[in-house]
């Protein structure tokens, strides 16, 4: 089964889309099956305002719980803050682990600063939390540089049940060669689940490449990877899937939404 679906941005930067009334429009009109949900780590976020970064994730759970969503409960960092990843993954665990809509995700993207080895250590250390409380559902884990790796993690796996790894690319940015370090791990028998993925450069920024995006969304179909597009934002970033200074939460018309938006939309609606 692909899960088809859309991520929501940084938790402490786009919060008025981290809404029952959203969810509800990307199933309803976008035909999304699934959402993510950032919990933006640093830059003001959980760190410094734990408990609203976290009421705003809680809320975005219980709404894809009432939906029949599933959602990725996401780290959003780029640097692990293990010890705090381990208490709030406990924390969503205790809370939601019985339910099968969620997904865990306890590193976004490792910076690629970071090895392999301390990648495996932070993971093992949340997942050994959330297994203590729930031995169910999927985890899919970052790799290392910014999740294109995943060939690598493929070759050193993790050993824990139903575990996938996160691929990410920009298809502006990320082509064949991405493509063919997928293909590597598939190959070893692994999971893969795009996270995040974007229709232009990775900075979020450019022109849009639609003749790769095609050619990922080919690549993903043909594999049976579930994938969810960058972002559920009004920044101005090619990326974000609504024009800029849009506030409305959802019912959003033709003109509010960007040229990337257009693009996944139709895509997400094909699939349902």
């Amino acid at each position: 089964m692909v899960l088809r679906g859309m991520s929501l941005f940084w938790s402490q930067w786009q919060p008025a889309y981290f809404t029952p009334a959203t969810l509800q429009w990307l199933k309803d009109d976008w035909g999304v099956t699934i959402v993510r949900a950032p919990l933006g780590v640093h830059h003001q976020g959980y760190l410094e305002n734990p408990a609203a970064e976290r009421s705003k994730i809680d809320t975005v759970i219980e709404a894809a719980i009432e939906l029949g969503l599933y959602v990725v409960v996401d780290w959003h960092a780029h640097h692990p803050e293990t010890d705090r990843a381990v208490q709030f993954f406990g924390e969503i665990a205790e809370k939601f682990g019985q339910y099968p809509n969620i997904i865990y995700e306890p590193w976004n993207e490792p910076a690629a600063e970071y090895s392999w080895q301390d990648i495996k250590r932070h993971h093992t250390a949340v997942i050994e939390r959330i297994r203590a409380r729930e031995s169910r559902n999927l985890i899919v884990a970052g790799t290392r540089n910014w999740c294109r790796d995943v060939d690598v993690a493929a070759n050193d796996p993790l050993s824990f049940p139903n575990l996938a790894y996160a691929l990410h690319f920009y298809a502006a940015s990320h082509g064949q060669a991405l493509r063919d370090k997928a293909e590597r791990a598939l190959r070893m028998g692994t999971a893969l689940m795009v996270t995040e993925w974007g229709t232009c450069r990775e900075d979020g920024n450019g022109p849009l490449d639609r003749s790769e995006v095609r050619r990922w969304w080919h690549f993903l179909e043909k594999n049976q990877i579930s994938y969810l597009n960058w972002s559920v934002s009004s920044r101005n970033e090619t990326s974000a899937i609504l024009r800029p200074d849009i506030r409305a939460q959802a019912a959003w018309h033709h003109k509010d939404i960007s040229e990337s938006g257009h693009l996944v939309r139709r895509q997400l609606r094909r699939g349902r």
